[in-house]
């Protein structure tokens, strides 16, 4: 399984809070920290302060740099829970939490639906 993507879909490869935990240039990472302030109090009503916006490496990891948004969500913590590589995999696909995620991003249910799809058992 894609460990880029992430339990519920969004993909970490083109994830700007992943993407600044590899960004070297100070000037750039600076902007991009100042975009995902601005873009989570935009769309999520969540207010970060800069020094809380360090980076990720992906919900998926144990060990390694966790962004807070990520280390207080439901939908990771139920994954964990039920010990599922991703909600496609979910016998409760897709559940109430998913659904308001989906809202906010379509492109995670159409990732979820083509790897439900693509690993239906025979």
């Amino acid at each position: 399984m894609n460990s880029s993507i992430s339990y519920c879909g969004l993909n970490c490869d083109t994830c700007s809070i992943h993407l600044i935990s590899r960004e070297s240039d100070p000037y750039i990472k600076q902007k991009m920290i100042n975009d995902i302030i601005v873009a989570c109090r935009k769309y999520y009503n969540i207010e970060y302060k800069y020094e809380e916006i360090i980076g990720c490496d992906g919900c998926k990891f144990t060990n390694g740099i966790l962004f807070p948004g990520c280390s207080n969500c439901k939908i990771r913590e139920c994954a964990v829970l039920n010990e599922v590589d991703n909600c496609a995999f979910c016998i409760d696909y897709a559940c109430n939490n998913l659904s308001e995620m989906f809202k906010l991003d379509p492109s995670a249910k159409e990732r979820l639906n083509k790897i439900k799809e693509q690993y239906k058992p025979n």
